[in-house]
This record gives C-alpha cells, structure tokens and sequence, in this order.
C-alpha cells in the first residue's frame, strides 16, 4: 500500500499535531502500516471495524513497549500484522481457534 503524496503529508501533519497535543514527542508513525490495518479491517469486517483495530494496535504495541518486551516500532509491527493476519479470516478464526495457542504478543 502507497500513499499519495497529498495524503502522506496530510497525514504526517495530523500526526505532528496529536504527537504534541498528547505529548508523546518520541513517537514515530508507520502511516501506511496503519493504513493498511484499517483498510483490511474495514474490508474484512465491516464500517468502525478500521478505527477498533488502529485503536487496537496502539494499545497493544503501547503495552508491549510499557512492558520493555518490545520497541514501539516492533510492538506496532507485530500488532499490525497479527491484526492483518486475523482479516484473511474475516469475523470467523481467531484465538478460539486451533493453532492459536501461545500466539500472543
């Protein structure tokens, strides 16, 4: 996935608007990592399932990097990308499912 360069700047501009107004300085945002997490939310289960699993992502990737189990750009990572691993299944599958034993961050 590749941003438009309208958008990107857009983006990065909000983004340096809500890294100051919540003062989390040291933040470095992956745009089309998280783009591409809400895209396939969206497409896998439907309209506000991008904004629970962006919303979903930080959490994650935040307390994985609180816990010092990860950086916050790996955290985000392996939380996008097990977030784009459960949209090939769309709403079925998941950790109730056979093989996900142990599967966590």
């Amino acid at each position: 996935m590749t941003l438009s360069r309208d958008e990107d700047s857009s983006l990065r501009h909000w983004s340096s608007r809500l890294i100051q107004a919540l003062q989390i300085l040291d933040l470095e945002v992956d745009h089309e990592k998280i783009v591409e997490v809400a895209e396939e939310s969206l497409k896998a289960v439907g309209p506000h399932a991008d904004a629970i699993s962006a919303f979903m992502v930080g959490y994650a990737a935040g307390t994985a990097s609180t816990k010092g189990r990860k950086g916050t750009q790996e955290a985000v990572h392996a939380a996008s990308n097990k977030v784009i691993e459960l949209c090939e299944h769309g709403e079925s599958g998941g950790p109730d499912e056979e093989g996900w034993v142990k599967r966590a961050q």
